[in-house]
């Protein structure tokens, strides 16, 4: 299995969306950071955002404000990935060391309103990487 970031908790509520995890098939320098949560908005990878990840050991947990994917135009609806990355390597972020298939339908996330009409979910891809669903 390839490196990644290994989800175990997601905590959408408040404004925020906080994810915790493990960095899973990183080894040695690797695991030592520092490391950040990356979104990269799918279809124009060009706009990036990053978030300080606190480690503990190859542990993390990150935080990120919703109100912050309203810079962006989301028109009717947009979708941001989720990486750690310590500046050299690029983890994408998911859940596959589960006996859960089908993510994508089961773990289902409320949506976070953002000034007004626009709101943000986390979801599963069908691949059962993490990303961000935005709507106005």
């Amino acid at each position: 299995m390839k490196p990644h970031a290994e989800i175990e908790q997601v905590w959408p509520r408040d404004g925020r969306i906080r994810v915790i995890g493990r960095l899973h098939g990183t080894h040695g320098p690797a695991a030592s950071g520092p490391w950040r949560l990356l979104l990269v908005r799918r279809g124009r990878p060009y706009h990036q955002l990053r978030y300080e990840a606190h480690m503990d050991g190859d542990r993390f947990e990150c935080e990120l404000p919703v109100g912050d994917l309203t810079a962006y135009e989301a028109g009717s609806a947009d979708r941001w990935d989720l990486h750690l990355t310590d500046g050299r390597l690029r983890l994408r972020a998911g859940r596959r060391l589960d006996d859960i298939r089908g993510k994508k339908s089961v773990m289902v996330y409320p949506w976070q309103p953002v000034s007004g009409a626009f709101g943000v979910r986390p979801y599963f891809t069908v691949e059962d990487n993490l990303s961000l669903e935005c709507r106005a």
